[in-house]
């Protein structure tokens, strides 16, 4: 019989410390709570440095703070630290604005298997939805079958289905390879697989494909996917779009090392081994 994998929650965060509290405090409400919060800080101020700490003060669960300056858009490096200071030999990636289900821990973990990584989904919030879940601390994973139908049919959330419904383990294995609509924003990785490609790539400049990039490598090295619909799917709070100037180049280097079957990152878990977190 497999063993259960040990997990570490890796969540990525910039100076947006009401949505990280609305994160990190739906993760102390999970039903599966033996796993660990890593919260991998790209450069934020006292602000979000503050809310963890006092997010901390109450955690049920063991809650680390990862910090590096702000020069840029730089989540591959967080990310990257983020493994490096967890303890899980499971990696479940979340964004600091993605508000995980109450079976968010246990779905993954049931759905974690060697060989495979979990690509999960999203659903998006209205920015009308996302000022008043954040101003009125909204528990939305909480919220009733009737709220819910309520807001979606309001336009306050793009699906709704996916909150109610539940698919078993079956017919999840992609056999044809596809690196399109990856998101790290829920992304579940072992973490040796990590360690055989190097992790993130930081030599990704500015927003766009790194986490592509990441499943790319992780299919050459013998990593299949996993899709998590109607399993994982979290809450996206809205935000503005960050400046896309380097998708274009970015994702020309994704599909360069999917045509090269490129394995390792260039500058990436390696690259930190020794740092103090």
């Amino acid at each position: 019989m497999q063993q259960a994998p040990t997990i570490s929650v890796v969540i990525t965060t910039y100076n947006r410390p009401d949505a990280l509290t609305a994160v990190v405090e739906a993760c102390f409400l999970q039903d599966d709570k033996n796993f660990e919060i890593i919260i991998a800080d790209d450069g934020s101020g006292a602000n979000t440095r503050d809310c963890i700490d006092a997010l901390r003060a109450r955690a049920p669960v063991p809650l680390k703070h990862v910090w590096q300056p702000d020069e840029g858009f730089r989540a591959a490096m967080a990310r990257n630290r983020g493994t490096l200071a967890a303890n899980g030999d499971y990696i479940i990636f979340l964004d600091g604005d993605c508000i995980p289900q109450r079976d968010f821990i246990a779905r993954h973990r049931a759905l974690a298997q060697p060989g495979f990584l979990v690509s999960g989904s999203r659903i998006l919030l209205s920015q009308r939805f996302t000022d008043q879940v954040l101003a009125e601390h909204i528990d939305v994973p909480g919220l009733g079958w009737f709220d819910k139908l309520r807001y979606r049919l309001r336009g306050d959330m793009n699906k709704v289905l996916q909150l109610m419904l539940r698919w078993p383990d079956l017919g999840r294995i992609r056999r044809k390879f596809s690196w399109r609509r990856i998101k790290s924003c829920n992304l579940a990785v072992w973490r040796a697989d990590l360690e055989k490609v190097n992790g993130f790539d930081e030599s990704f400049v500015g927003w766009g494909h790194e986490d592509s990039d990441l499943v790319v490598r992780l299919f050459h090295a013998g990593v299949l996917r996993k899709d998590g619909a109607l399993a994982t799917e979290v809450l996206h709070l809205w935000h503005r779009e960050a400046k896309r100037d380097e998708e274009s180049s970015n994702r020309k280097v994704v599909l360069q090392r999917a045509a090269d079957k490129t394995i390792q990152a260039t500058r990436g878990l390696r690259e930190h081994q020794g740092e103090s977190a």
